[in-house]
Formats: C-alpha cells, structure tokens, sequence
C-alpha cells in the first residue's frame, strides 16, 4: 500500500463519502510504513505502561474497522468482536506475523471501503446486540468516529516510533 498524499482540506473531492475514504486510506498507509521501519522485537513489546505493543495497535485498528462496519452497521456475525483482547490488554499471538496483520488489515480495508461506496452517508446501521441496546449511529458518525480512532492511535504510535528510534514525522 502506497502511502497517498495527505488529505488535505482544500483538495478537491467528489463527495464527503469520498473525504473519509481519503482519510481513512491515508491512515491505513501511514500505520504500516511506521510499522515496516519497527524492529521485530520492538514490534511486540512496549513502551509505554499501559502494555500496548505497535503489532498489536494494528491489529486492533483492523478490528475496530470490523466492528464498527460489518459488525455494527452491517449487523453481519463476525466472531468473536474482540479478538485483540486478552487478560485486559490488546494482545498479538507469537504465530501472527507483521505482513498477516498487514494483509489482513487490507483485506479490511477492501471491505470498509465497499461498505462505505453502497451507502448514504445518512443510512443507519442494523439494529440488534451489537449496539448494546442504543439506537444505531449513522454511517458518517461512524466514519468520524474511525476518523478520529486512526488519528488518535497515530500519534500514540508516532511517540512509541520516536522513542524506539528517533523517527518523527508522518
């Protein structure tokens, strides 16, 4: 995945589906091209006191999309919702290497996408357990909200690239 320009305010978009599309697919690159320069070792150990690993943000912002998208506003089954969680922290198993994660975050990524395309930015995700008994959100309030997720979990991990190595920057 190439990292696209970063979507700027003043660029020039077809729509405001097609500005979240942009964001998301700028944040999706930047997090694996901050993740490919990360040291194996350092991929899957921590910082920081909360415990999070750099393998595991990924593998967590893959999910999220998950959830939010298919699980949420689809209402489609996808197992278990949680599956980077562990004993009270995100967790990443030995077996699971960096380029699965990364595959699969664009095989997510490919999904979210076609998601996104066949709806109205007003349409309203399926109502059921996934949404704990609140009304379901519409899609462009789910889009802001993995907006902000990916830019949140950005700049935790360009502290975290800092730290390892003194890379800065997007």
């Amino acid at each position: 995945m190439t990292r696209p320009p970063f979507p700027e305010p003043t660029d020039s978009r077809e729509s405001r589906t097609e500005v979240f599309v942009g964001y998301l697919d700028y944040f999706r690159a930047a997090l694996v091209d901050k993740l490919r320069g990360i040291p194996e070792e350092e991929l899957r150990s921590s910082r920081l006191p909360s415990g999070w690993s750099p393998i595991a943000l990924l593998k967590h912002l893959t999910n999220v999309e998950r959830r939010w998208l298919v699980w949420r506003f689809g209402g489609e089954h996808v197992g278990p919702p949680w599956p980077e969680w562990s004993e009270g922290r995100w967790y990443v198993p030995d077996d699971e290497t960096l380029d699965e994660l990364v595959s699969s975050l664009h095989e997510q990524a490919g999904r979210s996408d076609a998601i996104i395309r066949a709806h109205e930015l007003s349409d309203t995700g399926s109502a059921g357990d996934a949404w704990d008994g609140e009304e379901p959100a519409s899609l462009e309030r789910i889009l802001f909200h993995l907006v902000q997720e990916y830019a949140r979990h950005l700049g935790h991990l360009d502290i975290v690239r800092e730290l390892i190595d003194g890379e800065v920057g997007e």
